[in-house]
């Protein structure tokens, strides 16, 4: 056998001291726990250990069989330990205990191992050409392409994905407007791949891709917006335990009315922000909360952009009496019904329950007698010069749906939400960083109000403004939110972007594996 051929016996000499000290898991579990946000310290830079850690893990695997197996048990510990804060919902408010909560994020973790184990597959196909600057193309569309599949399968779980890593350094993210979230994954794993597997001429594809992700940080020209809005955020801090407390309501909603007046007082914005489920009952229906609340906004006189729970009664034969509804209403400054938008992407197990007739021990986490369904207005929401895209919390981990929201028109998104479920977790924060990855896609602001942080008004670039802490009340204000028209590359050929991650991955795979069993026989 051809000593040219042979990629794995090269490679499994690579003399890097981590890959000797730490073996491929701890890499992942090391790159994932540090490269994610987490309680302790986010670096960015060390999410290459994990695609590191996996490529090395091909390589050193003698069967499809092996890869798939040895990928997912290299994967496992690093994601399910950056996915540890799902056990604090699921206990605290979904009713199951520890010994139930716990293993929960290992079970969604093992999803995700899955992916790794995918990946590790294809990577030993080529692994006797994994030297060669196209299998590093190869494995980074490979990725891009699994964290697309990811995005869809089973309502979809777009958590985790490498390029929200770098979010902290918004320098790093300008590659997104060109080839979305999932193409600057790839890049990071082709990235990784050179660092590890490059040999000779072939390393200079590393400093290669480094500067390809900073070109159009580099590049970007600073201009003035033909216009902005002056917006303010009201973060509440109602605690999650009393929120649906219906002794609590009124107090609730005075909370946010003291907040917006003093809101309006000091900063005399054109619109105010409140989060997800901010009015804590049904605005649709009369009632002295519901007065209140227009009283409010008439005395406020400005807009003001609110969540709500909503009900329906469905039409369609077989149906239940009544379904609800995560509403945003927009109200004008009378207090007056604008226009509102109901979520259309719901939380599994959050707001309904996936095969609920099998699963009859767990409860959504949302109180109430009937589950939720997705809303069918997907239209931004308008008042003066905004209009507003509304991505209510989960919503914002998708890019379809940004896109949507982009191509109907919005000319600033607006990500309403609840994270206090997470308590004090690294969750808040890697929701933000799957914010910031739509913004810079669309090139578009983000407003994105949370009830108890993290709350940040995030610039088309990615850099945050007005960035508030978890677990206050708190009033945060942007005197000129960018309204922009202009779009990306990236939107303008989405669904041509998103098709071409498969299409060209399996070309690549195809054709480095024929060669390469060529070069073998």
């Amino acid at each position: 056998m051809s000593n040219k051929s042979s990629g794995l016996s090269s490679q499994s000499q690579h003399p890097d001291a981590l890959v000797r000290l730490l073996g491929p898991m701890g890499m992942a579990l090391v790159g994932a726990w540090f490269g994610f946000a987490n309680p302790l310290l986010h670096f960015p830079p060390a999410i290459l250990l994990l695609p590191a850690a996996l490529i090395l893990t091909s390589l050193r695997a003698t069967s499809l069989t092996h890869a798939f197996r040895s990928g997912f048990l290299t994967a496992l510990p690093g994601y399910a330990a950056s996915l540890y804060w799902l056990a604090i919902p699921v206990h605290d408010h979904g009713g199951l205990p520890w010994a139930l909560a716990l293993p929960c994020p290992v079970l969604v973790g093992a999803l995700l191992a899955a992916y790794a184990g995918l990946f590790c597959m294809g990577v030993h196909l080529i692994r006797s050409r994994s030297a060669h600057p196209l299998a590093m193309l190869a494995t980074g569309l490979l990725w891009a392409s699994l964290e697309l599949a990811r995005n869809h399968f089973l309502t979809g779980f777009s958590w985790l994905t490498l390029a929200q890593s770098m979010a902290p350094w918004p320098q790093t993210l300008g590659l997104a407007a060109w080839i979305g979230g999932f193409g600057l994954s790839a890049v990071l794993v082709s990235l990784s791949h050179s660092l590890l597997a490059g040999r000779g001429w072939t390393r200079a594809v590393a400093p290669a891709l480094i500067l390809l992700c900073l070109l159009p940080a580099l590049m970007r020209e600073p201009r003035a917006p033909a216009a902005t809005a002056s917006v303010s955020m009201i973060q509440g801090n109602i605690d999650q335990s009393l929120k649906w407390d219906e002794a609590m309501q009124s107090e609730i909603l005075a909370a946010y009315l003291d907040l917006s007046f003093k809101a309006v007082d000091k900063n005399a914005p054109e619109i105010l922000i409140w989060p997800e489920t901010a009015m804590p009952f049904y605005f649709q229906d009369p009632s002295d909360l519901t007065t209140g609340m227009r009283l409010g906004v008439a005395r406020l006189g400005i807009p003001v952009l609110a969540g709500a729970p909503a009900y329906s009664a469905p039409m369609e034969p077989g149906a239940p009496q009544y379904v609800l509804h995560n509403r945003a209403y927009l109200l004008g400054g009378a207090g007056e019904t604008l226009s509102w938008y109901d979520k259309e992407h719901l939380v599994p197990f959050g707001e309904y329950v996936p095969l609920g007739q099998w699963l009859p021990f767990i409860t959504k986490l949302v109180p109430g007698q009937f589950e939720f369904r997705p809303g069918r207005n997907a239209a931004p929401l308008k008042t003066g010069s905004l209009a507003m895209g509304l991505l209510i919390c989960y919503e914002a981990i998708f890019p379809e749906l940004a896109q949507k929201q982009v191509k109907l028109g919005a000319n600033v998104l607006v990500n309403i939400s609840n994270d206090a479920w997470f308590g004090r977790s690294s969750a808040p924060l890697q929701h933000l960083h799957l914010s910031i990855l739509r913004a810079v896609e669309q090139n578009r602001s983000i407003i994105r109000a949370t009830n108890s942080g993290i709350s940040a008004f995030i610039a088309p670039d990615g850099s945050l403004r007005g960035k508030t802490p978890l677990f206050v009340a708190e009033i945060a204000h942007d005197p000129a939110i960018e309204l922009l028209t202009e779009t990306t590359f990236y939107h303008e050929h989405f669904y041509f972007i998103h098709a071409a991650f498969p299409i060209l991955a399996v070309a690549l795979l195809g054709t480095l594996w024929r060669n390469g069993r060529k070069n073998h026989t």
